[in-house]
């Protein structure tokens, strides 16, 4: 082909020795190269950023990002370049070092242009919300792990002249130590694929994990880390297998139920329970939200101490009367039912939970309609501002864990600082 080449440039006029020849092809090289260069860079590529730019479509205007076209252009020019130095190869040998460069350069744009793929594509799907779905950044990492190697691979058989097939023969002995290498890779990119198939964790979903004293929003779930956003804005940085291997709170639940859970106690003076009399009990009646629960129990209370021949006025531990606690706890759950901010739908209830030394914990276990943060806290801080508000109408005071009555409190005398430094 050459010869053809030589002799039909010859039956033209032209005169070839080897110098000649030689400094003929390297200019042909060169000339070819910068005009390829000028076509692909300034003007293909200069009039697809335009339109990029005046298109409205998502897709367009991201796939022009991330240098994914201009490196195409540079693999595209090595291969051009590869084609015509192979074509003087046999002739000039001198041109063999050029092969395996030039080789080497396509390889490497090749592997920079899947990387700007994968990110190109990471971005689209980030945009239309598929990433929500599924933790692409991990998969995608994996990816870019992969074709790393994989070009490597090429890259060393191009160097050394050999097949990359008895490259890839000879790793099957390494199998031991790139398992090691890559360890927390391999795992990373398990658990990604066990998050995304049992729908785990995804970006956005609200984390808490204290054994890493992770408590925030998941903004990434990479090939071998999860970053965790924490509500006091720092970041923690989890292993990806540790989300299979360990155990983490995902609130994703309780945000799609519409419901986020009060369960906190009142704590209540032992001393402070007792039975109430006739003119306490109309006292309290007056409440309308009382009322109807105050005459069904002492109908109820009547009928069965008439039935059971109980004499109220011979002994107080005669038959069954109306406690202070117990009309409370019937106020707070009437109270909870027809409170805006409380849903309607989920469990409300108000228990007694085991006592505290003198204190009996009265809890609250009900839900909010909102799962925002700031309204679901606004609405618990009512709920027991009034709760605390309205114990002396029941005759009730606050207790405290260990102590009882808040006025038998014993505090600890706070000690100067110098008699801290001093180990006093």
């Amino acid at each position: 082909m050459q010869q053809k080449m030589i002799d039909l440039l010859e039956k033209t006029g032209f005169k070839f020795n080897e110098i000649t020849l030689f400094l003929t092809a390297i200019v042909t090289i060169i000339l070819t190269a910068v005009i390829l260069h000028f076509v692909l860079h300034k003007v293909v590529l200069g009039r697809l950023d335009k339109f990029s730019k005046k298109s409205s479509r998502v897709w367009m205007q991201v796939f022009t990002e991330d240098q994914l076209f201009n490196r195409l252009a540079f693999t595209v020019q090595g291969v051009v370049l590869l084609a015509q130095v192979s074509f003087w190869v046999n002739r000039f040998p001198a041109f063999s070092l050029v092969i395996v460069c030039t080789k080497l350069w396509i390889l490497l744009y090749a592997l920079l242009s899947v990387f700007s793929f994968l990110n190109i594509v990471l971005k689209v799907s980030n945009k239309l919300g598929l990433s929500e779905k599924l933790p692409l950044g991990g998969i995608f990492q994996g990816i870019k792990l992969l074709s790393a190697l994989f070009f490597g691979i090429l890259m060393v058989s191009a160097v050394i002249d050999k097949s990359p097939l008895a490259l890839i023969t000879g790793l099957g002995a390494m199998a031991a130590v790139i398992m090691l290498v890559f360890k927390d890779s391999i795992l990373g990119l398990a658990a990604g694929i066990q998050l995304a198939a049992n729908n785990m964790l995804k970006v956005g979903d609200w984390l808490t994990m204290s054994k890493y004293g992770a408590d925030g929003t998941v903004t990434d779930i990479g090939l071998t880390t999860v970053k965790v956003q924490n509500f006091d804005n720092t970041v923690t940085m989890l292993p990806t297998y540790a989300l299979v291997s360990d155990s983490f709170i995902n609130w994703r639940g309780m945000q799609q139920s519409g419901g986020r859970r009060i369960k906190r106690s009142i704590l209540i003076d032992a001393n402070s329970i007792r039975f109430l009399s006739s003119a306490e009990l109309e006292e309290l009646s007056k409440s309308k939200l009382l009322k109807p629960y105050v005459t069904k129990k002492i109908a109820e209370l009547e009928q069965f101490n008439k039935e059971k021949g109980y004499d109220l006025d011979a002994s107080i531990l005669n038959g069954r009367r109306q406690t202070n606690i117990g009309l409370f706890r019937a106020y707070l759950e009437e109270y909870l039912n027809q409170h805006p901010g409380v849903h309607r739908h989920m469990t409300c209830m108000v228990r007694q939970m085991e006592p505290e030394f003198s204190a009996l914990p009265l809890e609250i276990y009900c839900f909010t309609n909102t799962v925002v943060w700031k309204e679901y806290e606004e609405i618990q801080s009512s709920i027991f501002d009034h709760s605390y508000s309205i114990l002396s109408a029941f005759f009730l005071t606050a207790g405290q864990s260990g102590t009882g009555n808040s006025s038998t409190v014993t505090l600890i005398e706070r000690r100067q600082p110098e008699q801290i430094n001093e180990g006093v």
